[in-house]
């Protein structure tokens, strides 16, 4: 076989080997999890997006010989990517029976801590989930909390946006608001004085993970995990963790 037809097949080789090791990881904004560095609803690069699960996916892939491409979306879209296309995947995201055979999963990574959130000052006081059965708590339409809430029989009062809640508990509206103990901060000073409010009860919490499409290359899925048992076990994502007070 002439040199010039070898010498072009391993050019055809390596383009697909290097096309195939090529990563696509999707996020959305959710912080401070998640968040693009500018307040704006979507980033294609990897330096635009900073956040607690950013941050540990970054340290990630940093020990991967693999190349990484970084974008934050609508949550919606990302999932769907990552579902259908073997070279992607979405971070941070519950591990649920819905997506269990969707996906190859990496963590945990973090997690979200169920929070019963009341108006500072207040004389409410919570031991248990129980004891909130009393009171209006303020959630949002599809949130998986407030559904939970709903499920149980509570007395939830919902709207449409997050956003309104820090407001209706600033108002008397509500009497608690059900949100995650670090994003809920973060809704509400876009809203409210956050001094306005405090956490009355930490009643659960769900892990959070990155999630690799299930037809995943076997050896970059083992390479991602074994990166991150090395740095779980240095205690990175620990160090991660304090940086935003988790």
């Amino acid at each position: 076989m002439p040199m010039y037809r070898i010498a072009f097949l391993i050019m055809l080789f390596s383009a697909s080997t290097q096309a195939s090791d090529k990563l696509y990881l999707y996020t959305e904004q959710f912080p401070p999890y998640n968040m693009t560095d500018n307040g704006q609803p979507f980033a294609h690069k990897a330096d635009e997006i900073t956040g607690l699960c950013t941050d540990m996916v970054k340290a990630i892939i940093k020990r991967i010989p693999y190349d990484v491409k970084m974008k934050l979306r609508n949550w919606n879209y990302g999932l769907d990517r990552a579902k259908q296309k073997a070279d992607h995947g979405i971070f941070c995201t519950a591990r649920n029976e819905e997506r269990e055979s969707w996906f190859q999963w990496v963590g945990p990574l973090t997690e979200i801590r169920w929070t019963l959130f009341a108006k500072a000052g207040s004389d409410i006081r919570l031991t248990t989930l129980e004891d909130a059965r009393k009171y209006r708590i303020g959630g949002y339409k599809g949130d998986v909390m407030t559904q939970y809430l709903i499920d149980q029989g509570f007395n939830v009062s919902v709207v449409d946006s997050d956003a309104m809640n820090p407001l209706r508990l600033h108002h008397g509206q509500i009497d608690l608001w059900i949100a995650d103990y670090l994003s809920g901060p973060y809704v509400a000073s876009d809203a409210a004085d956050l001094s306005d409010m405090e956490a009355a009860l930490i009643f659960r919490s769900t892990p959070l993970y990155l999630a690799l499409n299930k037809d995943m290359d076997g050896k970059i899925v083992k390479s991602i995990m074994q990166a991150h048992d090395t740095l779980k076990k240095e205690n990175v994502f620990s160090d991660i963790e304090r940086v935003y007070g988790n």
